[in-house]
């Protein structure tokens, strides 16, 4: 019986892996949502009527125009969050995977390590609120050129 919980135990594990490439431990990327973000972006990452943006149904369209993607990894909440850069590069694919799987584009690279400790060492500052904006009036146009080429 112990054989088997474990047996199913890792299977869960190994099929979440799969269904999120570049989740190392999901477990432990859910849990540092809780502590690192859901505090401001809420646990299903609805965000609020301030200033903490949602992430649910929207996160994963910045890697759908120029710039989106380095922006994930410089906003100040991801680029000066107290995790080793693994950790967080976890939590980011976590958080596009688990808020927004249907707007990950086909041929999504997770983020690594490597990139997020780039892209944290020249994080957003005082503009963050305008290169957003400028990024998601960028999704609309994205998507009438992908409606052209489908």
């Amino acid at each position: 019986m112990v054989a088997l919980v474990a047996l199913s135990a890792t299977l869960a594990a190994r099929a979440s892996e799969r269904a999120m490439p570049g989740v190392m431990n999901p477990r432990q990327a859910h849990q540092d949502y809780i502590l690192k973000c859901q505090g401001c972006h809420r646990p299903d990452g609805s965000g609020d009527d301030r200033s903490n943006p949602p992430m649910r149904g929207v996160v994963a369209r910045f890697l759908t125009v120029p710039g989106g993607r380095a922006f994930i990894g410089r906003v100040p909440g991801v680029a000066t969050v107290d995790l080793d850069d693994e950790r967080l590069a976890d939590l980011v694919n976590w958080t596009l995977h688990s808020f927004d799987a249907e707007h990950l584009p086909r041929d999504f690279q997770p983020y690594s390590a490597a990139e997020i400790a780039a892209l944290r060492r020249n994080p957003i500052r005082l503009d963050r609120v305008a290169t957003r904006a400028r990024l998601v009036e960028g999704f609309s146009s994205q998507e009438a050129k992908q409606a052209q080429q489908d």
